[in-house]
């Protein structure tokens, strides 16, 4: 075991600095592919890199403390390997920014608009907004196809990255369903409590605490007792780590969420805190919810008038007992899941990061 390079529980920044040096490494590789097609490029690997500067890295995080969990002694593969998740990350950062129309990501113009407002610099012909969409569309497809490579090139043994794989295709497929069931929800206008945890369940719990812990636990050859305990931590997790980020994105700071004040309310995200709102919301209380819940002009003032609601009908009480909840099944779950110990210490801690976190 290298033990220059192997983190322990303290060590969260040193496995972000080396998943960003892997990173890093695998998009300038990448360039010499893209110049020989056309210089122009250029644009979309410069806003993939600037995506990929920023974010808390909790995917790759997982994946590797899933492997060193099962097993696994640390080395460049491992961090190579769960560092390609990042890139799966920014798909769906840049496809769900479209899908929502989003202004920003990360303190940053979206893809999207960051691609609209190169054409309108540039003075092309055509309507700016389609070409930024059609730009982000194209860059998200290109993450996702370099997640990929990136995953198979990372020099673990051939039999793991096979049982790996088939991880990664059920995080993928898996996603791809919950985008799907966000989308619905929205064109139906919500529903049940249950719907909205099932869209939480598989748009965000299971790809960014289950799979990927699962993913590095088949890339160290785990059995399925430690699979099963993953799933048993990770589960509940990702469902609390989703719904603490439904409640900053109605009452989150923008100066540390990166995002305006109530983009999600802007949005007209359909979250288990809407929903529990209009379970018990009296009739004026439910008209104010429709007629300012997806308003792409919402003010400020009605930011507040959906605040006021969420916390009067006792929907922010609800969440927050419900994240507890669903936080003590997951450490619960950790405990008794047959992992090494200094893994367990560590997953213990980054539970309390999601769930506590302010970003």
């Amino acid at each position: 075991m290298d033990t220059a390079h192997a983190p322990g529980p303290l060590d969260a920044a040193d496995l972000r600095q080396r998943v960003q040096k892997a990173l890093n490494a695998f998009v300038t590789g990448q360039l010499p592919l893209l110049d020989h097609i056309s210089e122009e490029l250029s644009p979309l690997t410069d806003a993939l890199t600037d995506l990929l500067a920023g974010g808390k890295r909790l995917r790759p995080a997982f994946a590797y403390w899933g492997y060193r969990g099962a097993g696994g002694e640390d080395g460049e593969e491992i961090v190579e390997a769960a560092a390609a998740l990042e890139l799966f990350q920014a798909c769906a950062l840049i496809h769900d920014d479209v899908m929502d129309g989003s202004d920003t990501r990360r303190g940053q113009p979206a893809v999207h608009r960051r691609f609209a407002s190169l054409h309108r610099t540039e003075s092309w012909t055509g309507d700016p907004e389609s070409f930024g969409m059609g730009a982000a569309v194209l860059l998200g497809d290109l993450a996702l196809s370099w997640s990929d490579e990136m995953l198979s090139r990372c020099g673990l043994p051939p039999e793991r990255l096979l049982a790996g794989c088939r991880v990664y295709d059920d995080m993928r497929t898996e996603l791809m369903g919950g985008q799907y069931l966000d989308l619905l929800e929205q064109a139906r206008g919500g529903g049940s409590v249950e719907r909205a945890l099932r869209v939480a369940r598989y748009k965000s719990a299971k790809y960014t605490i289950e799979k990927p812990l699962h993913l590095g636990a088949a890339l160290a050859g785990a059995e399925q007792e430690v699979l099963d305990g993953y799933s048993g931590y990770g589960l509940p997790l990702g469902e609390a780590f989703q719904l603490r980020d439904d409640v900053l994105g109605v009452f989150g700071d923008p100066s540390v969420t990166g995002k305006p004040a109530g983009d999600d309310l802007r949005e007209g995200k359909r979250t288990a805190l809407v929903a529990m709102a209009l379970e018990t919301a009296s009739p004026a209380q439910a008209a104010a919810v429709r007629r300012h819940l997806g308003d792409p002009h919402l003010s400020a003032d009605g930011v507040e008038v959906l605040r006021d609601v969420f916390t009067e009908t006792g929907a922010v009480t609800r969440i927050e007992a419900l994240i507890d909840e669903l936080m003590d099944d997951a450490l619960t779950a950790l405990q008794a899941a047959p992992v090494a110990e200094d893994a367990r210490t560590v997953l213990q801690e980054l539970a309390t990061a999601v769930t506590c976190r302010t970003l």
